[in-house]
């Protein structure tokens, strides 16, 4: 299984609860959904890929590497604006709100925005809340979602943004406020089999998709999709 890596707690968990009862061994690599589509295209073996944005499943849909009829939106998400938990900031986003003097000379942790998931969505509203030309210049642009977190948590950045579940599972920050949802696209993670699956792995997908996964996804924050 290949997934993003704001999933790699909540799906960790899930492939050992899959194993235990099935005795069916699910091996995981979390990371960017950028470079996990880059490695699947290259010829990586991964029986399921869950991307945290459609794009690059569709890159892997383009190239006819996903398995006919197994593609699904299985999850969504929230993006917030973070800060190390003991920080004292105040910020309430809203158009034009003061990012980058609250910034000062530091900067702002996110995904990279030319690849990673998060750091698109990220952009997304900072460019529909009429910021984002004011803070270009002081990314920290992350791998991926896990480390633009890292950076807050570790205090080498003020700011972050991220996914909601990213901030509820690191004690080290706090949220200082959510995006407005009409402020970026959906954040929607879709799941699929690759075209090369194994026979078991669907049976992985069904208990992702089922009461146990519903249960699971829902207790670390995530939304469950239709």
């Amino acid at each position: 299984m290949f997934a993003a890596a704001s999933l790699g707690d909540v799906l960790q968990q899930l492939a050992d609860q899959y194993t235990r009862a099935t005795g069916v061994l699910v091996r995981s690599s979390f990371a960017a959904s950028s470079a996990l589509a880059r490695q699947i295209e290259a010829g990586a073996r991964a029986d399921v890929f869950i991307s945290a944005d459609p794009e690059w499943m569709d890159y892997l849909q383009q190239r006819a590497l996903l398995r006919t009829g197994s593609r699904h939106d299985l999850l969504g998400n929230r993006l917030v604006l973070v800060a190390p938990a003991d920080s004292r900031v105040v910020l309430r986003i809203g158009p034009n709100f003061p990012l980058r003097a609250t910034l000062g000379t530091q900067r702002l942790s996110t995904g990279d925005p030319d690849m990673v998931p998060a750091g698109r969505y990220a952009r997304a509203a900072l460019v529909t809340l009429g910021v984002w030309n004011a803070v270009a210049d002081r990314l920290v642009r992350a791998e991926n979602v896990r480390a633009a977190l890292a950076f807050v948590a570790r205090g080498e950045a003020p700011l972050g943004i991220v996914y909601s579940t990213d901030a509820l599972a690191d004690r080290r920050v706090r949220i200082v406020d959510t995006f407005p949802a009409t402020s970026h696209p959906a954040i929607t993670y879709p799941i699929a089999l690759s075209r090369d699956s194994s026979a078991a792995a669907a049976g992985f997908v069904d208990y992702l998709r089922g009461a146990a996964g519903r249960a699971a996804f829902q207790r670390h924050g995530f939304s469950v999709l239709p």
